[in-house]
């Protein structure tokens, strides 16, 4: 019997995922990454993302009731080095991190699956909406959208042929009524209705400027907004407010619709342009994962530059450094930090990495 570790949240996709693997003959062992910082805050455990206390008490309550063992491990370090560290030094470097995609890569599945391996495990199992296949051609493992609206694809992009080879993905591409309509119908789960989480689970309020204030235990150093030609516009907050493309809450009015359009860390100073002058034909990406095969030369395929945005037909070439890619239609929002996916016709990754 094959043994799989089920990374569970608490919500109600790892809880089906658990379920269909025992469903299908696995020996399953549950286990809940301890990952918030500040045991005990009231912040922290009032909420029910993927790291709060309530969490923890409603994956207990699905194991018990699947009878599997349940565990909870500290993953606070590795979380801390790799995501929160990472999110805060991007941010004051005037880039937009994911801090979603750092975790899947580091945390939910190398820290994960490294415990596991002690455990005796053959695989690790999540409750993500995606389909690992093996490309034809090359005989590598790669991430499949699901064509759906809960596709997570994008996010599982900088997973490594070894992660891949020991994952499990059992919801798939399945609905998320029909998984709701398991957890409540076929297992009687409280959780079957939980709502998703949505903010970044270490800024509880989603108040970005804040947290990173406290991070580095300064002020954010206020600065001026400029227009493309460096003429003075107005004061900002500090850099840590904006992020590329935002629009509303600049803080003052322009007399016509503005938008971020670069942030420049070292003098302090925003760029802002109007939307006709926001778009980008052409990005350059690093820190390249290459999923299901390397770039020789010019390939056609679909880009996309962040979770709900629309893959878009583009171009791309190998570079000095990473890849670079031009989109047949100029794209908005083109975002220095953020993560860009390329796909084949057939919706398989072959690669992706940051905007830079």
């Amino acid at each position: 019997m094959k043994k799989v570790v089920v990374a569970m949240s608490g919500g109600v996709d790892s809880a089906v995922a658990a379920y269909l693997l025992k469903e299908a003959g696995y020996e399953t062992i549950g286990i809940t990454m301890q990952i918030w910082q500040k045991e005990g805050a009231e912040e922290i455990a009032a909420k029910g993302g993927c790291c709060g206390h309530t969490a923890v008490a409603d994956a207990r309550f699905v194991c018990h009731t699947l009878d599997m063992p349940h565990y909870v491990l500290n993953f606070r370090d590795i979380f801390r080095s790799k995501v929160i560290d990472y999110f805060a030094t991007e941010y004051a470097a005037g880039r937009t991190p994911n801090p979603c995609i750092a975790c899947n890569r580091y945390v939910k599945w190398q820290a994960l699956l490294d415990k596991a391996i002690e455990l005796g495990a053959d695989y690790i199992a999540t409750g993500h909406y995606s389909k690992i296949e093996q490309h034809p051609d090359t005989g590598r493992l790669t991430i499949i959208s699901t064509g759906h609206a809960k596709d997570q694809s994008y996010a599982l992009y900088n997973l490594t042929q070894d992660q891949l080879a020991r994952t499990l993905f059992p919801i798939g591409d399945a609905p998320k009524d029909e998984v709701r309509r398991i957890a409540a119908e076929k297992i009687g789960l409280r959780v079957a209705y939980k709502p998703d989480s949505q903010e970044i689970c270490f800024i509880p309020d989603n108040n970005h400027s804040r947290f990173l204030q406290e991070y580095f235990n300064m002020p954010l150093k206020p600065g001026n907004f400029v227009d493309e030609a460096g003429n003075v516009l107005g004061s900002h907050l500090g850099i840590g407010h904006y992020t590329i493309g935002q629009r509303k809450g600049l803080g003052m009015a322009f007399g016509r619709p503005m938008y971020v359009k670069q942030i420049d860390a070292i003098v302090g100073v925003i760029v802002l342009s109007e939307e006709a002058a926001f778009f980008r034909h052409e990005m350059t990406v690093d820190d390249v994962n290459y999923m299901s095969h390397e770039i020789k030369g010019e390939i056609h395929c679909y880009g996309k530059i962040r979770y709900s945005h629309k893959a878009a037909a583009c171009v791309i070439r190998p570079a000095d450094s990473g890849i670079t890619a031009t989109f047949e239609t100029p794209q908005r929002a083109v975002t220095p930090g953020q993560s860009a996916v390329f796909y084949d016709g057939t919706g398989r990754i072959i690669c992706g990495g940051t905007i830079i």
